[in-house]
């Protein structure tokens, strides 16, 4: 055998090594060109729970007058609810808030000073329903309070769903069937076949409020403010193409 240079001989076995390595690499990947598709499914739903909460307050000279006039408006409250049928289950009164009032003033020299002007006490109503309508209902209804002298307080309701699990999974469902269907539609216009499944990616579960332009988000949108709801996923799935 003749004798080769060190330089060429590492160069030969470079070229070698290169051959070898191309020639596996295409025996291993040369039946696996992928497609990779983005599936969609939404659905349009009602909202089964609703949350509202209303509040209320007394300022007095002493906590023990402030306490005497808010038990007297929570009364009041009492017998609003029963009025309007609400289960004792549905509503919970939330613990006395104490807090204490201050007057702000200035002195001649324009220095500030504080002077206490009394107790506030304060509590929260809070209805939780599957009633959603009733408990809408009730919340027109609660100006019946503010003509008996009660200066409450009423917030936005919040809506939600809770079936939402099982909406995932239908959904989850729904965008692996378009995404499918994308798929094998691209491959049939590009003269292919499609394969079996390599790989699955599910997207991020969004609920909007229906018919708006509500700002998706990379987190995942989750709207309480609207009682008709419009929820949505995408699936990314990749397929081999034959």
């Amino acid at each position: 055998m003749r004798y080769l240079p060190p330089a060429l001989a590492i160069g030969v076995a470079a070229v070698v090594s290169a051959l070898i390595l191309s020639y596996t690499y295409l025996n291993r990947y040369a039946h696996q060109d992928t497609i990779e598709v983005i599936g969609l499914g939404s659905k349009d739903f009602k909202s089964d729970l609703i949350v509202w909460r209303a509040s209320f307050s007394r300022k007095a000279p002493t906590i023990k007058e402030a306490y005497a006039l808010l038990d007297e408006d929570r009364a009041l409250v009492m017998a609003f609810l029963q009025e309007q049928a609400v289960k004792k289950e549905e509503f919970v009164f939330s613990p006395i808030a104490i807090s204490k009032d201050f007057v702000y003033s200035y002195d001649d020299r324009g220095r500030q000073y504080s002077t206490f002007n009394g107790y506030v006490l304060s509590q929260t109503l809070t209805i939780e329903s599957k009633r959603v309508d009733a408990v809408e209902d009730i919340m027109r209804n609660i100006t019946g309070l503010i003509q008996r002298g009660l200066e409450v307080v009423s917030y936005e309701p919040e809506y939600y769903y809770t079936k939402l699990s099982e909406l995932k999974i239908q959904m989850i469902a729904e965008a692996t069937k378009d995404a499918r269907l994308r798929a094998e539609k691209i491959a049939q216009e590009a003269g292919a076949s499609l394969g079996k499944l390599k790989g699955a990616r599910m997207g991020v579960f969004q609920i909007t409020a229906q018919n708006s332009n509500e700002d998706y988000s990379w987190g995942g949108a989750f709207n309480t403010s609207s009682k008709m709801k419009t929820a949505s996923i995408t699936m990314r799935l990749t397929f081999e193409v034959d």
